[in-house]
């Protein structure tokens, strides 16, 4: 054991119990230390004999310990004996003999051996193993910035050594470089096991979450070993201050290894993993991280530039580091496996699916405005809530809409706008086109109806990987295209188009990889799997091996096939003139119509109806498409009559109007009044006919009457309050919206007159019973007068309350509040307090009125 800094004792987790004898022996030794514990004992000398013991020099000296060299005169060998204070020892009970016990069982070559455990004196003693040699930080600071190959081949004994330890519950808890040992043969030799769990540990490099209490865990092993790896390649320390506890655990004490770091990405990425400030995102343990860093040291010979699983691992986690700083994708990701996990679990219900979506206001409305539009529509009456929305497109079409309405929410960019939106626009066709394909088939009987929602998210996804480098890399994005100009250029090929966004095939893989280190393909596949998409969704967003098939496929292979076929399709549908799309459609066909049950009429229907779908689908979605590709997805549909450039009525690139706080004037101002009259008129028919049926179900009515309010105006969330029994208070039981859960606890009305200071706006309303539009809750005369929780928890800026009264005493609210101006007409006034009456007349109906 070299020199070192010996403050604090070892920690583990022992695997068994100790017998009675043990126990016995150790309250005996406890007893023995506690004895003298109280008295001062002098400093040792050298010279100085404890049992068998003689002490030559100190080695190190810490806040708990101290460590000597010393000679064992009955081995005659040398050794390090770390003496532990007895007033310690005592306090500690005979703890820290179980945990010395534990670490003894630890026998690694990158371990500095526990000989023995004893007292001498009432001395409590530690017999190590003497390493001749320096530690880590000597190395450190006579070298400087080692290269990355040396540092981890050094480092990983050190990670090894934890992999041991882990396995038998072991977690060392203060790794450092000052009790990292670098022996003759220049290997590393771990000792200290255990200090981090004490008052002595250093806090440098412990991790962020043993700062705030959290317990210590092999993540946080970890952390220190990627920290102390990043600190030997960068030459300096990485972290921005020397006490965690000041961050809190926060993400802005993240380790970053400098820019000009003598490192590549893929080493770079399993450092930052390893380095994450929050324990979930970092490896789960010291072998994980030591196979990361095996893979990186010795990647496959014939897998170079990134392209096997193991060496694009690293490049990944780099990757997704980058898209996690940002901060819509982590946004994205829970918003993508929330959504995706509701649609497919078998547990899940209609109504919770829809309240997830309804989390989200943007969302809903963009959403409804999606099933509403023309290519979605079942009847002329409309769809006014998400509920009916599902029970009509059903769960896989709504999840589809959803997560399609999800990223193009996410992802936006004034920088390359346009560019990303004819990506997404590229893929929202190969979508509509193997989703029309799959309709065609199922009414062959080839495939299943399901399959045709699938079948849309497997096209559409079969892009994902493009669109993300689009997105979160727009420069490699463009070094990728320009490579490929340059390629085409040298073959005499045809140059693809600057806003083209290329699906995955072998040679834009091959690029990719070499500007980002891996291809698109794996990159959206990596996020898929991120996400937790489904397997059966990840095999369509790959390449297929070998040629198309000739023979009718299998239905396990059917989706990934329809993806590339409905690909190739949307790539001669976007850049072919109209001209020439017909010898590439039937070029199509001969490639892939045998193998998945298709002719040349049934890709033209296909192909037309995919055109006409995604002009009716963008305007919904806030989408504008340039005039000349709208008229050339327009060309050749026969029968189409929804409006486009020259056709009045607005084109893709006006129905986007109107957005916004919803208070815009003229003719948006009427659209929007126009959308919403509609919506609540739909959603009072549905009202209507749940009334008219035998037996009420009163939450399912009291449900359509918030979403249909919810949906039509925007709101940002919906609550339906009602009076508790016996007591003068009206109490929210439930609602849809941003933070409902977390706000309807916290929704309570006295149904009694202030009997000094400002009234409660709510109370009075209710006591009124008069419907009331806040128009700006911010005006100071207005924010007096509502409560306080109000104030503080409710980020609203107008709002609407609709009392229901019953007997002319108020028996339940509505409250719906908006981030935005709520301007509402005549009309819309007049069907909302008809919704509020339909909910008045479920009570009734339900025999509780």
């Amino acid at each position: 054991m070299g020199r070192a800094q010996p403050d604090g004792a070892f920690v583990s987790t022992p695997s068994v119990a100790p017998t009675a004898a043990q126990a016995a022996q150790d309250a005996a030794a406890t007893r023995a230390a506690a004895e003298v514990c109280s008295a001062s004992a002098a400093p040792h000398q050298p010279g100085q004999r404890l049992g068998r013991f003689r002490l030559l020099a100190v080695l190190g000296r810490g806040a708990r310990a101290v460590v000597w060299r010393a000679l064992d005169e009955r081995l005659q060998r040398d050794v390090a004996l770390k003496l532990m204070p007895a007033a310690g020892a005592a306090g500690q009970g005979s703890g820290w003999l179980d945990e010395a016990r534990a670490v003894g069982r630890l026998a690694h070559p990158h371990v500095v051996p526990l000989f023995e455990v004893d007292h001498c004196d009432g001395q409590p003693l530690l017999v190590f193993e003497l390493v001749e040699g320096g530690t880590l930080a000597a190395l450190a600071h006579r070298r400087g910035a080692l290269p990355a190959r040396e540092a981890v081949a050094l480092m990983l004994g050190v990670v090894d050594a934890l992999r041991a330890a882990h396995a038998l519950g072991i977690v060392h808890g203060d790794l450092k470089p000052s009790n990292i040992l670098i022996d003759g043969q220049g290997s590393a030799r771990v000792m200290d096991f255990g200090n981090g769990c004490g008052p002595g540990g250093s806090p440098r490099h412990r991790a962020p979450e043993t700062a705030i209490g959290l317990p210590v865990t092999p993540q946080a092993d970890v952390f220190s070993a990627g920290l102390l790896l990043g600190e030997l390649i960068a030459g300096a320390p990485l972290r921005c201050t020397g006490d965690p506890r000041s961050a809190r655990g926060q993400r802005s004490d993240e380790p970053v290894l400098p820019a000009d770091a003598a490192i590549d990405d893929r080493l770079r990425a399993v450092l930052q993993r390893a380095m994450a400030s929050d324990p979930a995102r970092r490896y789960d343990g010291a072998a994980s991280l030591r196979d990361a860093l095996l893979q990186w040291l010795q990647p496959p010979e014939d897998l170079p530039q990134g392209a096997s699983a193991g060496v694009g691992q690293g490049t990944l986690e780099f990757l997704l580091h980058r898209m996690r700083l940002m901060s819509d994708f982590p946004a994205l990701s829970e918003r993508v496996l929330r959504i995706q996990r509701m649609a497919n679990s078998d547990t899940e219900s209609l109504h919770r699916l829809a309240s997830e979506i309804m989390l989200d206001v943007a969302l809903t409305h963009k959403l409804l405005r999606l099933v509403n539009s023309a290519h979605f529509r079942r009847d002329r009456q409309g769809v006014a809530s998400v509920s009916r929305a599902v029970a009509l497109v059903g769960l896989a079409g709504i999840r589809n809409l959803a997560l399609s309405l999800v990223l193009v929410e996410h992802m936006k960019d004034k920088a390359h706008a346009q560019r990303l939106k004819q990506a997404f626009l590229r893929a929202l066709l190969a979508g509509q086109l193997a989703q029309q394909l799959a309709h065609g088939l199922a009414r062959d009987l080839v495939c299943a109806p399901r399959d045709a929602e699938d079948a849309f998210l497997g096209a559409m996804f079969h892009n994902l990987g493009p669109l993300l480098a689009e997105y979160y890399f727009p420069d490699e994005a463009d070094a990728v295209r320009s490579e490929l100009a340059r390629l085409a250029r040298d073959a005499g090929a045809a140059v693809p188009c600057a806003d083209a966004a290329p699906t995955p095939d072998a040679q834009v893989e091959r690029v990719a990889a070499r500007v980002l280190g891996l291809g698109y393909e794996a990159l959206g596949i990596g996020v898929a799997r991120h996400w937790g998409l489904p397997d059966s969704l990840q095999r369509c967003m790959r390449r297929q091996d070998g040629p198309p098939p000739t023979r009718p496929v299998a239905a396990c292979d059917r989706l990934p096939w329809l993806a590339v076929a409905a690909n190739e399709v949307a790539d001669a549908v976007w850049s072919a003139d109209d001209a020439a799309l017909p010898q590439r459609l039937d070029a199509v066909v001969r490639r892939h119509g045998r193998g998945l049950g298709f002719d040349g009429v049934d890709l033209r229907r296909a192909t037309d109806d995919a055109r006409r779908a995604l002009l009716q689908m963008a305007p919904a979605m806030g989408l504008s498409l340039p005039p000349g590709q709208a008229a050339l997805l327009l060309a050749g549909v026969p029968g189409d009559s929804s409006p486009g450039p020259g056709k009045g009525g607005g084109g893709a690139t006006d129905a986007a109007a109107g957005e916004g706080d919803g208070s815009g004037s003229g003719e948006a101002a009427r659209q929007r009044s126009e959308r919403s009259s509609a919506m609540l008129s739909a959603g009072i028919q549905h009202v209507t006919d749940a009334l008219a049926g035998d037996t009420v179900e009163l939450n399912q009515v009291l449900r359509m009457v918030l979403e249909t309010i919810h949906g039509a105006l925007g709101c940002q969330r919906v609550l339906f309050c009602l009076r508790d029994a016996g007591k003068l208070q009206l109490q929210a039981r439930f609602g849809l919206g941003h933070q409902v859960e977390a706000l309807t606890s916290l929704f309570k009305v006295t149904l009694v007159p202030a009997p000094e200071g400002p009234p409660d706006l709510f109370a009075a309303v209710c006591l009124k019973g008069g419907d009331t539009l806040v128009p700006d809750c911010r005006e100071p005369a207005i924010a007096a007068l509502l409560p306080g929780w109000h104030r503080r928890q409710f980020n609203a800026r107008s709002l609407l309350l609709l009392p229901v009264l019953m007997r002319t005493a108020p028996f339940a609210l509505i409250y719906a509040d908006h981030a935005q101006a709520m301007p509402l007409t005549e009309t819309e006034r007049a069907l909302l307090r008809t919704l509020r009456n339909q909910a008045l007349m479920a009570f009734r109906q339900a025999g509780q009125g």
